[in-house]
């Protein structure tokens, strides 16, 4: 049989395309890689924000898909922030301007009522989600529970939002900026969203839920390939494995930025890491970001001296004990309690106190509500706050106590002492002040409703420090745990 030359062009022809398309087939087999620079509990902290944009820009050079996500808390620590007339719109403008593709919601975006909180939500170039939260009917409008992010090789990464509930089934926020808003558990919720890694091949939680959730969430549903978490402030250096699940947290305060690179095939994630990168370690910064973040800076008022620390006042007994002693000052009240989450500074240094100082130590904006009270009220109010704690929650004004716990974060009992240090008398009642999100978070006994003030505990803290001009609280301790 003979072949003619037409042929002989033919088969070859064939050949090569088949093998042209072969070998291309074989190059779509290369994993994508995706890079996920991860942040959380940024709490207004922006110094670090040009740095970060820096950062992003320069690893978008180089890999095509790179995102940037943060795991909720972006906003109540910064006056800058905080504090602007348009309330936590520097943060969104800072996060628009370097790429945020999305972030979760945190307890703390509640902080600053749902009207703001729905202007950030517009402002945003992004989306904020969370599945264990219903808003649907609420100020801010409904939420999405989940994002899929498309990359540039054609892959979907499905990330699903995850926030944090206290006993009281409430996020920790003032539960008054929370109304018309239904919230479920995370873990049970998370359970119904299994469905995303069927159809996409991975599923990552992008979580405010805190280590400890993080880890029961990676124990009970392995389908997930990744959590990266918020909430507890938690500096994991190494990844957490937890039931073939990774989990990854970057501290707060925007300190460190998590770096997670994926290798994906098919959808499916076949190779993992993470490493987490301090901020100081870096030293570009994006300049055009550097000289926004100077403009928030320039606002002078924040800068008025309103007293004079003759020492250093540290921790939370020290802290405590002025924020309460301010708002006994304010109110007139017999005692005053201040819950420990809500001092949010370790240190006030010794010399000039001002405006900025006030509000990064009391950023809540919390109003003062008051309390006719007896001894065993007051004892279930402190006792609760050592259960919710799991130590010494609350610091106090007008009096001392000791508390006695039985091994299992419960009261065994509370000893409460006046100013000249004789036992409380249990036959009286005392007007007691404590912020609103205590009155309305913590569960104690109280046959009295309470009495909500027009004043702040920032306020009365400003007027206090302008009162006395001059304080020192070194060696103060009011509050003690026994043996």
């Amino acid at each position: 049989m003979m072949i003619n030359h037409t042929q002989i062009l033919l088969c070859l022809t064939l050949f090569l395309l088949t093998t042209a398309g072969f070998t291309q087939g074989i190059s779509q087999e290369k994993p994508s890689e995706i890079i996920l620079l991860h942040a959380n509990d940024m709490h207004a902290k922006i110094e670090n924000m040009a740095k970060l944009a820096y950062l992003a820009d320069s690893l978008k050079r180089f890999h095509d898909n790179v995102f940037l996500v943060a795991s909720g808390d972006n906003f109540t620590g910064n006056p800058i922030v905080d504090m602007a007339p348009d309330k936590g719109s520097p943060m969104i403008d800072l996060m628009n301007r370097c790429g945020f593709s999305v972030s979760a919601m945190g307890n703390h975006e509640f902080d600053m009522g749902q009207e703001f909180l729905h202007k950030r939500f517009l402002q945003a170039h992004f989306p904020f989600i969370c599945s264990n939260l219903n808003a649907s009917t609420a100020v801010i409008g409904p939420v999405k529970p989940y994002l899929i992010l498309g990359t540039k090789s054609g892959d979907s990464i499905a990330l699903l939002g995850l926030l944090q509930l206290d006993e009281n089934g409430l996020p920790s926020s003032i539960p008054t900026h929370m109304m018309g808003i239904t919230f479920v558990n995370g873990l049970s919720k998370a359970r119904e969203y299994t469905w995303l890694k069927t159809r996409y091949g991975n599923l990552i939680a992008l979580s405010h839920l805190g280590i400890e959730d993080d880890t029961r969430l990676a124990d009970s549903l392995p389908q997930f390939d990744l959590i990266i978490g918020g909430h507890s402030h938690t500096l994991l250096e190494k990844p957490k494995m937890e039931n073939g699940v990774m989990i990854v947290q970057a501290g707060s305060y925007l300190k460190y930025i998590g770096k997670t690179t994926l290798l994906i095939s098919h959808g499916h994630i076949i190779d993992r890491r993470d490493e987490v990168i301090a901020m100081e370690s870096l030293h570009q910064e994006k300049k055009e970001i550097r000289n926004l973040i100077d403009q928030y800076n320039s606002n002078t008022e924040f800068d008025k001296v309103v007293g004079i620390a003759d020492k250093p006042l540290e921790g939370v007994d020290q802290l405590g004990s002025l924020m309460t002693d301010a708002v006994v000052s304010q109110t007139r009240a017999d005692m005053a309690f201040q819950n420990k989450g809500g001092i949010r500074m370790p240190l006030l240094p010794a010399g000039n106190l001002t405006l900025r100082d006030i509000y990064k130590l009391d950023p809540f904006n919390n109003q003062i509500v008051l309390y006719s009270m007896n001894v065993a009220e007051i004892k279930s109010l402190i006792c609760y706050g050592y259960h919710h704690e799991k130590a010494i929650d609350l610091q106090v004004s007008g009096l001392t106590y000791i508390l006695t716990g039985d091994g299992n974060n419960q009261c065994a009992g509370v000893e409460l002492f006046d100013k000249s240090g004789k036992p409380l008398d249990a036959h009286r009642e005392f007007t007691v002040s404590m912020n609103s999100y205590m009155a309305a978070a913590y569960k104690f006994d109280h046959r009295d409703p309470g009495t909500t003030t027009p004043y702040t505990t920032s306020e009365a803290l400003v007027h206090y420090l302008q009162k006395v001009k001059r304080v020192n609280y070194s060696g103060v301790r009011r509050a003690t745990l026994g043996k």
